[in-house]
């Protein structure tokens, strides 16, 4: 749990039915595909189009979305499985050094962008034959919202991390990415991992060791936050502004915000790729300046676009 005096995070995997367990990453897949799903249908309702064509949008999207971004981490970030492991780069286990269930952890942003780009070429192409740029205003509100619920699910997985914050009032101790399962369990002694990481949180018994732990600046929450703002900014300009008329005018924006909120929460996330400390910009921020450069771009030719059918 979340101890506010304490500022230690030390959260459960998910919600534990016995048989199975709901983890709270995976659940915020499907919290971001559902309130997208009913956003959209508020946006085909006003707009006057078919639900027959909702329906191919969804299942357009989960598939960009989970192939893009698993996609893009690998090339991104861990490029190395393509040989060393290739199966775990589209199963959600490793085989390499042994065999483990892992989940697709692995998920970037960036590839999630450019499968949603292709994704929605297509659809619009081949269902819903309007200018491109008319679906692509509509559905980034969704892919922002939903956003911010995937990274409070990394949030909640403690990944993504951000740098040490020294003294400063948001930092946090993750407590089950500082201190490794293996850890936990031989300092406790006790053999179950998740009651282990309980005692070390709330045990003062092992105060010493939760001292190791350096607080952290809460990056997953500061990204979902801009996430929520550019979703706010976006659903705004469609309801209450004529704006939305000129196409690209919301997706313009969408690419600004979203992804200058990428770069800037960077500088206060730990480097996720071993020997690019040194770099001026990191991984993210090189990725995402393309994105805020095209977003100024349409938004730019918006203003000499007007749809009015």
């Amino acid at each position: 749990m979340l101890h506010f005096l304490s500022t230690t995070w030390n959260p459960s995997e998910g919600i534990d039915l016995g048989f199975f367990m709901i983890r709270f990453y995976s659940l915020s897949y499907v919290v971001a595909f559902v309130i997208g799903w009913f956003i959209m249908k508020r946006f085909y309702k006003n707009d006057n189009i078919s639900m027959e064509k909702l329906d191919s949008l969804f299942i357009y999207m989960v598939l960009a979305i989970l192939i893009g971004a698993r996609l893009g981490h690998v090339f991104f970030y861990e490029t190395e499985l393509l040989w060393e492991d290739p199966l775990s780069v589209v199963l959600p286990f490793k085989t390499v050094p042994e065999f483990e269930f892992t989940g697709f952890r692995g998920l970037a942003s960036h590839g999630a962008a450019i499968g949603i780009v292709i994704a929605l070429l297509l659809y619009n192409k081949r269902v819903l034959k309007k200018p491109a740029l008319w679906i692509f205003d509509r559905v980034v509100i969704t892919v922002a919202i939903g956003g911010a619920f995937v990274r409070f699910g990394n949030f909640m997985n403690s990944e993504i991390v951000g740098k040490a914050s020294g003294g400063h009032p948001f930092g946090i101790k993750m407590l089950r990415h500082d201190i490794f399962p293996q850890q936990a369990v031989k300092a406790t002694g006790i053999k179950d991992v998740n009651k282990a990481y309980d005692a070390i949180a709330n045990n003062a018994q092992f105060s010493e060791l939760l001292a190791t732990v350096p607080l952290r600046h809460p990056a997953q929450l500061y990204e979902a936050l801009g996430y929520i703002i550019t979703f706010l900014v976006c659903w705004f300009i469609y309801w209450k502004t004529p704006l939305k008329k000129h196409v690209g005018y919301i997706f313009g924006w969408f690419l600004i915000l979203l992804f200058m909120t990428r770069f800037v929460v960077e500088f206060f996330k730990e480097v996720q790729v071993d020997g690019r400390e040194t770099w001026l910009l990191n991984t993210g921020q090189l990725l995402s300046i393309p994105f805020i450069l095209a977003g100024f771009y349409f938004l730019l030719r918006s203003k000499k676009t007007e749809y009015t059918a």
